[in-house]
């Protein structure tokens, strides 16, 4: 689950910290990368237990209706598609997930007040309305059904975003990645597998536990030869103005380019470009660009840049 994109994220997160803080203690700070992408793992099961809870709250809701003292006809006899849906039915005894659950003790019963709230937003889309009233009775409808909830109410909702963030820190700018994962294992559900649905791995391989490990430790141990590349380049700059964030998003993406001969140099530059937009100030994709391209064609002259 745990894919480059995520990772070149966290390992820029991380030596930022490391240089902020003061420790240099390299093997701890590798410690807190694969902590931090562990948290991202599980922000993908926990998102995959909030569809579990808005479906549990939806059954005592109906419940509750029923126990009222003078219920109407439709509480007696509720539509109840939405609490048998398939897929949930299948989601809630997925071996993977309810083991997640026990081990890390996570839970959506704390937040009674964000499920109501998303399950009313939930019961008065088009979406949810169509699925009551077709006959359509299929596994697949049922699939179909939470992957566009969860793509039109979980995707960018900043109630759930604040939530997030209150219970970890970590999860501060995992979100909107791991939101694609969710989907995509939606999407895989298959019911003749049962409990045994195979979920998404925390990565996909060793090789990107390894990209992980290997461009972390190039990042900081070759740091100085990468300033001297980013001086040497932005001579009409002092190094000390620019941005740190900056410096540290051009240190790792030198770090990826010198260290990976099979990774192309475009889709390096450009994916340190999208971190330089999202983190750093609004001309730093531009100014990180363009330093990092004069660097690559100083290299390629000079016979120290070749990739496969």
């Amino acid at each position: 689950m745990i894919n480059r994109v995520l990772i070149r994220l966290k390992i820029i997160q991380i030596v930022y910290a490391y240089y902020q803080n003061g420790s240099k203690n390299l093997d701890s700070a590798e410690k807190e990368l694969f902590f931090s992408l562990s948290k991202a793992y599980d922000l993908y099961n926990y998102l995959l237990m909030l569809m579990i809870a808005l479906t549990d709250y939806a059954r005592k809701r109906m419940d509750a209706a029923k126990a009222k003292l003078k219920p109407t006809k439709a509480e007696m006899n509720p539509n109840t598609k939405f609490v048998e849906n398939k897929f949930i039915t299948q989601l809630e005894i997925n071996k993977q997930l309810t083991d997640f659950a026990e081990n890390q003790k996570k839970t959506w019963n704390n937040n009674q007040d964000f499920l109501k709230e998303l399950y009313e937003k939930i019961i008065e889309t088009d979406t949810y309305k169509e699925y009551m009233a077709s006959e359509d009775y299929s596994y697949a409808a049922d699939r179909e059904v939470w992957r566009k909830l969860y793509k039109t109410l979980v995707f960018n909702n900043e109630s759930l975003d604040q939530l997030l963030e209150e219970q970890s820190l970590y999860w501060n700018d995992d979100k909107e990645i791991v939101d694609t994962f969710v989907l995509k294992i939606i999407k895989r559900f298959d019911e003749k597998n049962g409990a045994n649905q195979t979920l998404l791995p925390e990565f996909k391989d060793e090789e990107d536990k390894e990209f992980a490990r290997r461009l972390f430790r190039r990042s900081i141990l070759n740091s100085d030869y990468y300033r001297h590349l980013i001086a040497e380049n932005t001579k009409n700059w002092d190094l000390d103005r620019i941005a740190f964030m900056d410096v540290i998003i051009m240190q790792c993406a030198l770090a990826e380019i010198l260290s990976f001969p099979n990774i192309p140099v475009s889709v390096s530059l450009n994916e340190y470009v999208e971190i330089a937009k999202l983190y750093s100030t609004a001309k730093s994709g531009g100014f990180i660009n363009g330093t990092l391209d004069g660097i690559v064609h100083q290299l390629i002259k000079e016979g120290k840049l070749s990739k496969n």
